[in-house]
């Protein structure tokens, strides 16, 4: 007999005699490597979706940006790098927020304006209704969200109020090439001609907003790439980003490829979840064939050739399961793309993904080989004696040492596959550790149900209900499988619904908060701030707080200039990740601590420290942990800033912990009530307003009055995180549904594990006087 043929020969044969148990192991296996096929390809396809699209994501082939206006050297620099790098077309973007309110109508709302010069885009197209609408914004105009003739109650052809300027809508957006249209539950987007955004008086000091200007190189000319590191540290110097096509390419890729990777996890923990149906089948399957692997050592076969046996079924259920699963996962991708609807840049493109699939099955006959060894290796300790002694006597085969093994190998091989999904190995040793401590509590608790229904259940509960409940600790009891399987279930939904929750706790301004600011008026000016508290006041609204905002700059840190620092030799990554030192920060200064910060390094000034701060002194300043690690600053350093031209020395005498989901006025920098009193600055005005058709109207009374406040309804600001929040959350849930199918495979499996002793129960049950009705109420009990 030879050993291979014998093998496979028996392994076909078993494999016939219970095809209903091996093909519930097999779905089991399938829904997991569905979910990790459907995710990977969905990656793999939308990583090539963004590299096909890319140039027409950027809409340029160059592109520099600032948050500010671009300096003198800034626009000389721009013009070298046009006149070397053989661009043949350039065009200016500014974006910024404003409020637009439609003087017919009665309502106002916060919007994203985006001034493009003419030719802008130079690759891709943005579609409007109708489609020469955009072409004609030069003439005047402007193009907007649809959302936002529906909010204000308007059509095409209407006007509307932007600053000082009134335009007649031209058209509607369709399409723009990279778009996120959950972008719109922030602020509906207006486009208009950058010509016109002087004429509208939004854009003056203070004012935040995007300055690019984008250039389109002649083909054949020099690679884009190479004229951007040539230029990147003389841009750097003037707080000026340089990128390109492959620069966004990558960035947007590695975004991309997190969020297919933590998807993937998710996955994962569907197809682990098979793996648990799987041990359970087949522990549940072994123990009814004890006594034919008794009879096969009786016949001649060795303890290797029928562990071989069962493992090579398992391998083969496993692969059959896994092709199935590949198939299932290659359709379900095509769903991927509407679950997270909105928060995709590119136009995702179907394919079929040949690592995907290969990684998806490879992972699949895993699971099964894995999973299934625990249980398959009691089969080589099977004496062949229990052929005789089974039916008189139960027998536990002892533990030895190869179980250790496969349970460390187990383990290893978890990571190993987390490690492969997320690509951190502190990721997949986080996760392991997490389902382990879970997997084991969910043990804990299955055990403590048996033992204490077992010692603690009343002998005064009617015979129904105490049947039902032994039916929890009898023989080939599948207790701890279906705890299992319902709680790793519920710990994964349970788990996106606190994560959702979190997020959306601190964004409350209604119900539990009756002193928090529900309105916010941005870029108030000075001379403006009496009238607007006194408008306010007169329409039911109480001011909670005024903010003074100082915008400043990073002069030098540590002694050392902002140019030198950003001049430094440095990768590309670390080039960018100096944004502390580019950026223009909105500070502002007071003595007390808001109930969102917290101090974790140092010590924060008293009341009036700053105001006896002498001439040329170190004026203290309080930073976030953030800027911490970027500016490589720490308590006792000095930092130098600009402010509006005139250098201010400070000193760091705290750290904050910030908790920025909190609706509450935080800042990065934040200087103590004194030395900036003086400073060039603009105002924040938060008031509360409980009257709901007020709150709406306020705004556009506010923008008709003064046209550079931009008003905040921060309930609607709510809505729309909540929007993004729940969008998010869902498409985690589209792939949380995966487990809760693995699950259900798992409950299956289980109850037919434990199929036979139920009938021959019910028999004897029957045999004894009991109803059907009885067994009934005693299998719904248990």
């Amino acid at each position: 007999m030879k050993s291979l043929r014998f093998v496979l020969t028996m392994c076909f044969r078993e494999s016939r005699a219970a095809p209903r148990r091996l093909g519930l192991v097999m779905a089991a296996v399938a829904g997991g490597v569905a979910a990790m096929v459907a995710i990977n390809s969905f990656a793999d396809n939308l990583q090539e979706s963004v590299r096909s699209q890319a140039r027409e994501m950027l809409g340029a082939d160059l592109a520099i940006t600032s948050g500010t206006p671009f300096s003198e050297r800034a626009e000389a620099l721009a013009k070298e790098l046009e006149t070397q790098a053989g661009a043949v077309a350039r065009a200016r973007v500014i974006s910024f927020v404003a409020m637009v309110y439609a003087p017919q109508g009665a309502g106002s709302r916060l919007v994203q304006v985006e001034a493009y010069e003419p030719g802008f885009p130079f690759y891709g197209e943005i579609e409007t209704d109708p489609a020469e609408a955009f072409a004609n914004l030069k003439a005047g105009g402007a193009v907007v969200d649809p959302a936002l003739l529906t909010e204000l109650g308007i059509k095409v052809g209407d006007t509307v109020a932007l600053g000082e300027s009134r335009l007649v809508i031209r058209g509607t957006i369709v399409r723009v090439p990279g778009d996120v249209s959950v972008r719109v539950a922030m602020g509906p987007r207006v486009f208009i001609d950058f010509g016109k955004v002087k004429e509208t008086g939004l854009v003056i000091f203070g004012s935040r907003g995007r300055h690019e200007l984008f250039f389109k190189l002649k083909p054949g000319s020099l690679d884009p790439q190479r004229v951007a590191d040539r230029f990147r540290a003389r841009f750097q110097a003037e707080r000026v980003n340089i990128s390109t096509v492959a620069e966004r390419e990558r960035r947007m890729s590695e975004s991309l490829g997190r969020l297919g990777r933590y998807l993937g996890m998710t996955g994962l923990v569907a197809l682990l979840l098979g793996g648990l149906g799987v041990a359970s089948a087949v522990n549940a399957f072994l123990k009814g064939k004890l006594a034919t692997v008794a009879v096969l050592r009786c016949l001649g076969a060795s303890a290797r050739q029928v562990f071989a046996i069962y493992l090579t079924q398992a391998a083969f259920v496993g692969l059959l399961g896994s092709l199935l699963g590949a198939a299932l996962g290659t359709v379900v991708q095509l769903l991927l793309p509407r679950a997270l609807a909105g928060l995709l840049p590119a136009d995702v493109r179907f394919g079929i993904s040949p690592r995907a699939i290969i990684s998806g099955i490879g992972l699949g006959v895993w699971v099964s080989l894995a999973f299934s060894l625990l249980p398959l290796l009691a089969v080589r300790l099977v004496p062949p004696l229990a052929a005789l002694r089974q039916a008189y006597e139960a027998t536990r085969p002892p533990r030895d040492q190869a179980r250790r093994l496969a349970m460390t190998a187990l383990v290893l091989s978890l990571v190993g596959a987390a490690f492969v999904q997320s690509r951190s190995l502190q990721t997949a040793l986080v996760f392991t550790a997490t389902l382990s401590i879970a997997l084991g509590l969910l043990f804990l608790a299955a055990l403590g149900l048996t033992r204490g229904v077992r010692r603690f259940t009343p002998a005064r509960l009617p015979y129904v209900w105490r049947q039902g409940l032994a039916n929890l600790y009898r023989p080939a009891n599948q207790t701890r499988t279906v705890v299992l399987a319902l709680g790793f279930g519920t710990f994964l939904q349970g788990t996106l619904l606190v994560v959702q929750q979190n997020l959306l706790r601190d964004l409350n301004t209604e119900g539990g908060a009756a002193d928090r600011p529900n309105l916010a008026f941005m870029d108030v000016q000075n001379d403006q701030r009496a009238e607007l508290e006194a408008m306010a006041v007169a329409r039911g609204a109480s001011v909670r707080s005024t903010i003074p905002i100082v915008p400043m700059r990073v002069l030098r840190v540590k002694g050392r200039p902002v140019a030198e620092l950003l001049s430094a030799p440095g990768t590309a990554e670390e080039i960018r990740g100096r944004w502390a030192l580019r950026r223009q920060f909105m500070t502002t200064y007071r003595d007390q601590l808001t109930p969102s910060e917290r101090v974790v390094e140092g010590r924060f000034w008293e009341p009036g420290a700053g105001v006896d701060t002498a001439p040329r002194a170190a004026v203290p300043v309080s930073i976030t942990t953030t800027l911490v690690r970027e500016l490589n600053v720490r308590v006792g350093d000095e930092i130098e800033w600009d402010v509006q031209g005139v250098p201010l020395l400070s000193r760091v005498t705290s750290v904050r912990d910030v908790d920025w989901v909190r609706f509450e006025p935080n800042f990065l920098v934040l200087f103590p009530e004194g030395p900036l009193a003086q400073a060039p600055q603009m105002f924040a005005l938060l008031a509360r307003m409980d009257d709901a058709n007020a709150r709406a109207q306020m705004p556009r009374e506010v923008s008709a009055a003064f046209p550079n406040v931009s008003s905040l309804d921060l309930t609607q600001v709510l809505k729309a995180a909540e929007e993004l929040v729940s969008r998010m959350v869902d498409a985690i849930r589209f792939m949380g549904l995966f487990s809760l199918a693995a699950g259900a495979i798992v409950l299956v499996g289980a109850v037919s594990a434990g199929r036979r002793p139920r009938i021959r129960e019910g028999v004897l049950l029957k045999t004894l006087g009991a109803t059907r009705a009885q067994v009934l109420r005693i299998l719904t009990a248990e």
